[in-house]
């Protein structure tokens, strides 16, 4: 019988799953970013809201938080009507 060194392959028999192991840690600890262009700063710049649409939208606000805001359908389904027929 002839003997051949040893097995290498069964000395760390765990070495696979500890390298898995690292490899999801690094990217784990990896977070998200956000980078925003300078076009697009400049346009959040001009477009922002004026005094009148802000105060308008304060005041939809606070009467939705009190339960005050009613919506008129009539109203409603006319705007709809308009938006959708005008639409090409």
């Amino acid at each position: 019988m002839k003997i051949e060194g040893t097995n290498y392959a069964n000395i760390n028999a765990y070495q696979k799953q500890t390298q898995k192991q690292i490899n999801t840690k690094k990217e784990t600890s990896k977070q998200d970013q956000l980078q925003i262009s300078d076009q697009a700063k400049q346009m959040q710049e001009t477009m922002k809201p004026d005094a009148a649409r802000r105060k308008y939208v304060e005041q939809i606000k606070e009467a939705v938080s009190a339960g005050e805001y009613k919506v008129d359908p009539k109203t409603t389904a006319k705007k709809m009507i308009e938006f959708w027929t005008n639409q090409s």
